[in-house]
């Protein structure tokens, strides 16, 4: 089966040529341009490649011609490359697709080293995957200062720099900065870095400012091919145990963030481990064998499955009402003025750019909640993030008043008080006696009815949940919650908002903690319970690496005892027969201790002191905690399904992806347990379907 015959929906690359006269002669410039915007990014699928492939053979022939002294590649406006078009990836079905695939990147993009003339990549904007590949193939790099995004993302999604990555990258610019854009940055969250980034660790030879950055880029290639402009490279260490010492280190770093779990860390590691003595040749075929191996692995395919829910299914809320229906928010009012308050009023003034109000008990705190918000303004401004007119539009947006009355004219109203069901139906029959009818309001409840809460009002159709998660300006996601009353013009409303605020929306139905805490919270509390009955904490910790973003009692940590307590009640009311609330985390938050954790890093020994030592221990292993906290997860997520908390499993992927940082590599959650065999030997049935986010079978 050809190549080009296996991705029929693939979106063309284009490869524009064109001459440009350079002092010293004819420069080819070749333009990757897809024929979209900026939204819909340059990618290499197979018809790409062929074209690219065809564009750099002409290129060849004239250079060996003598009709060209040089040739450079460059992306269309905002956009250098983004990597391999994935999503062909579900038309393979066999290694072989896969090999041919990987060899053909390769081949192609050799083309670029072996051509008789100097090359040159200009890296115009982002540039990911096969983006930064094709650009190292180049002789020399320029790099735009105004560069939003550089990575090798390929790891996080279960995939390895798999066109020249591991061994081009660590002979250019060191093991220890390759490993960390091929393997530490994709297991941190993906993390992405900035063109400035990118050339202090030498990826580039030319940092360039973006007004004039290809005017700039074809001076700096005309001045090295005649020889006017030298280029000077720090030499790359390959001493044999400097090399060997910081590929082991990453493979310590890559176990603690995956426990083994995400092979593709592994076989990266490896890969560039061997980079050290291999040659171009071996170094390539190595890649090409681990890319056929990785694509027919289950790791890819629930990656991808988790990169299409963020970039699809989040665009697309299910379930969202007509968003015709949505009023206008031109006002917002925040009730409250702490820590998440002013993390809200934030967020709404640089997203919907609207007047925020906010309000508390007393002077002091309202002042402290604006003067927060002031400050980050100011963080925001000195990080080159907004500029001198902005800082003063937007803290000129953000107000405070111990008075609700500067909320009669609001559109939108959040509030973020205590979490007590008497003091959040206190606050809503305060705020409905000031607002408008249609306005409405909104709760960032993390576990509260939102039908119990607005059962007293006049108007109960207009009272939503708000579920944000913390930090605010972080965390994609935002739980929508429909109460028993809420009609479709307040749901619609608040999808809207959603959406200016650049947030990953969910509907959720009114039910207790909805997705993220209520599955977190059956998480927790068995590895509470576990604790409880005599497993070393250390024990239950190690166990969920690679499943989780944190372990356990980490994570009740971060998000603060006394709240990881109160959403423990909350469930162990709701669902007596499976939720409990620890009694020595409940000693924790009595003693006030803020974490788990010490200020070295471990379990604080204070900590221990307060627990009470069961009377007949029993003591589990790491492998039988993990399995007790899938089979329990598996459980919850069939009873969430079958209570229609969320239209489909698809849902809970998604917000425990975007809520609460679960890996790529495993899918969210729902294909780890199929791959497991945990969903059907709990549930008797798979969550998904074979091939959805896995390799299909046949």
């Amino acid at each position: 089966m050809s190549v080009e015959n296996t991705h029929v929906d693939e979106v063309v690359t284009h490869v524009r040529s064109q001459d440009v006269q350079l002092p010293g002669g004819t420069f080819v410039l070749l333009t990757l341009d897809n024929g979209f915007d900026h939204t819909k990014p340059n990618s290499f699928g197979p018809a790409g490649l062929s074209e690219l492939s065809v564009a750099l053979d002409r290129a060849a022939e004239r250079a060996d011609a003598g009709e060209i002294i040089g040739l450079g590649i460059t992306g269309k406006p905002f956009i250098f490359a983004v990597g391999a078009d994935l999503k062909g990836v579900a038309t393979i079905t066999s290694r072989e697709q896969a090999l041919e695939i990987a060899r053909q990147g390769h081949e192609v993009f050799s083309k670029i080293t072996d051509l008789s003339v100097p090359t040159f990549a200009f890296i115009n904007g982002a540039s990911m995957g096969g983006g930064v590949e094709i650009a190292l193939y180049a002789d020399y790099r320029t790099i735009s200062a105004d560069v939003p995004a550089y990575a090798t993302p390929e790891v996080f999604l279960g995939l390895v720099p798999g066109w020249g990555g591991t061994y081009l990258l660590p002979h250019l610019i060191g093991v220890e900065n390759a490993l960390k854009l091929i393997v530490e940055n994709p297991l941190n969250q993906n993390r992405m870095i900035k063109g400035k980034d990118a050339f202090a660790l030498g990826c580039a030879d030319r940092l360039l400012e973006p007004v004039t950055f290809l005017e700039d880029s074809l001076d700096f290639a005309g001045k090295v091919i005649a020889g006017e402009e030298k280029v000077d490279r720090a030499p790359v260490d390959t001493d044999e145990s400097a090399w060997d010492a910081a590929v082991s280190a990453m493979r310590k770093t890559a176990l603690q963030r995956t426990g083994g779990a995400a092979i593709s860390a592994t076989r990266a590691l490896d890969l560039v481990e061997a980079a050290r003595t291999a040659s171009r040749e071996d170094a390539f075929e190595a890649e090409n064998q681990a890319l056929a191996d990785l694509i027919m692995s289950d790791e890819l395919r629930a990656g991808l499955y988790a990169f299409d829910l963020v970039q699809r299914r989040a665009k697309r809320p299910a379930g969202a009402p007509d968003k015709a229906l949505a009023r206008k928010v031109t006002k917002v009012g925040i009730v409250g003025a702490g820590l998440m308050a002013s993390q809200l009023a934030l967020l709404f003034i640089r997203q919907l750019k609207v007047p925020v109000v906010m309000t508390d008990l007393d002077q002091e705190r309202v002042d402290k909640g604006v003067a927060y918000v002031h400050a980050e303004i100011d963080k925001l401004a000195a990080k080159g993030r907004i500029s001198p007119d902005g800082v003063n539009r937007f803290k000129a947006l953000v107000t405070g008043s111990t008075s609700k009355d500067g909320f009669a004219d609001a559109d939108f109203v959040i509030e973020a008080v205590f979490e007590e069901m008497s003091v959040k139906k206190k606050v809503w029959a305060e705020v409905e006696a000031i607002v408008t009818p249609e306005c409405v309001l909104a709760t960032n409840t993390s576990s509260l009815s939102i039908t119990e809460m607005a059962e007293d009002l006049k108007h109960p159709e207009r009272v939503v949940g708000f579920h944000f998660f913390n930090p605010v300006a972080v965390m994609p996601l935002l739980e929508i919650i429909r109460g028993e009353k809420t009609d479709d013009a307040t749901l619609a409303t608040a999808f809207a908002a959603g959406k200016g605020l650049k947030k990953t929306c969910i509907l959720v139905k009114n039910s207790p903690s909805f997705v993220v805490n209520r599955l977190l919270g059956r998480f927790m509390g068995d590895a509470g319970r576990m604790v409880d009955e005599g497993t070393p904490i250390e024990t239950v910790e190690k166990a969920f690496a690679g499943l989780t973003p944190m372990p356990p009692f980490m994570l009740i940590s971060l998000v603060g005892p006394p709240i990881a307590l109160h959403n423990s009640e909350t469930l162990a009311k709701a669902f007596p027969d499976r939720f409990r609330a620890s009694k020595n985390l409940a000693k924790v938050v009595e003693a006030k201790i803020p974490s788990f954790y010490g200020a070295d890093g471990k379990i604080d020994p204070k900590v221990m002191e307060l627990f009470d030592a069961p009377s007949d221990p029993k003591e589990l292993t790491a492998e039988q905690v993990r399995e007790s906290a899938l089979a329990s997860m598996a459980d919850e997520i069939r009873r969430m399904l079958d209570e229609g908390v969320v239209a489909e499993v698809q849902d809970i992927d998604l917000a425990m992806i975007t809520g609460a940082g679960f890996p790529f590599w495993n899918g969210g959650i729902s294909p780890l347990l199929d791959r497991t065999g945990t969903s059907e030997k709990v549930t008797g049935s798979r969550f998904l379907a074979a091939g959805v986010a896995s390799v299909p079978t046949s």
